[in-house]
């Protein structure tokens, strides 16, 4: 075995690693809610994030459509610095009720954030908006269809709803819903570790895949010195 071939494998080996480690941030680029996973009948503040994949275009509005065929009552709205946000409602079908007893005709059925001039979010850049929503309503998920325009007049929409099989192209932010009851689903999905630049997490799956692609490296890197070492004491051939 030849030292340069045991090299050329070992940094092939650490470049198909580094290929995977950048698989999971490329493919989770898309607008999604976190944390996903919230209770049943609660209040939660959710964080729609929202990153820029164009390298010529800007972030300028983002729209997020709220669902009212089982309405929220109450929507709440962050302020965002640089960003103009405003909501529409819609009348409902069947009244509600609150937990005062109040009787509820009209509820959010759209955000829209507006950037002012020059705080778009740029190429390569993400913003976070933060609602405050509740009661929430008996139901497995909220899927909260979005829409994205860029400075370009490009129009991207977050709409695709879950369906069993691949990721779709352009998947809506969706909201799992957990009774109350079933503390052990909410408990181990909704803590989010901080995330550079601030802001609450995506959900696990990217960091598992991290995980590994550094497990692997480490494997890769051991079997090249064991490779070296082995070379250097192997006898030399006979002249």
């Amino acid at each position: 075995m030849r030292l340069t071939h045991v090299v050329r494998t070992g940094v092939a080996a650490a470049a198909a690693v580094a290929a995977a480690l950048a698989f999971p941030a490329t493919a989770s680029a898309h607008v999604t809610v976190n944390p996903n996973t919230a209770f049943q009948g609660g209040y939660a503040k959710v964080t729609f994030r929202v990153p820029t994949e164009r390298d010529d275009a800007s972030t300028t509005k983002v729209e997020v459509a709220i669902p009212t065929d089982k309405p929220i009552v109450s929507v709440s709205l962050k302020p965002v610095q640089g960003w103009t946000a405003t909501t529409e409602t819609t009348k409902l079908a069947t009244p509600v009720k609150t937990h005062g007893g109040d009787e509820v005709t009209e509820a959010v059925s759209k955000i829209t954030w507006t950037a002012d001039a020059n705080s778009g979010i740029k190429p390569h850049e993400f913003q976070e908006f933060d609602v405050s929503l509740g009661p929430l309503p008996e139901t497995d998920q909220i899927v909260f269809k979005a829409l994205q325009t860029y400075s370009s007049g490009e129009i991207v929409r977050w709409i695709d709803e879950p369906s069993a099989g691949g990721e779709a192209e352009h998947p809506a932010p969706v909201l799992k819903l957990t009774k109350k009851a079933d503390t052990t689903t909410v408990s181990t999905t909704t803590s989010a570790a901080p995330v550079a630049g601030g802001g609450s997490s995506d959900s696990g799956g990217n960091g598992t895949a991290i995980g590994l692609g550094i497990a692997g490296l480490v494997l890769g890197l051991a079997g090249l010195v064991m490779g070296v070492l082995a070379y250097r004491r192997a006898p030399a051939p006979a002249a």
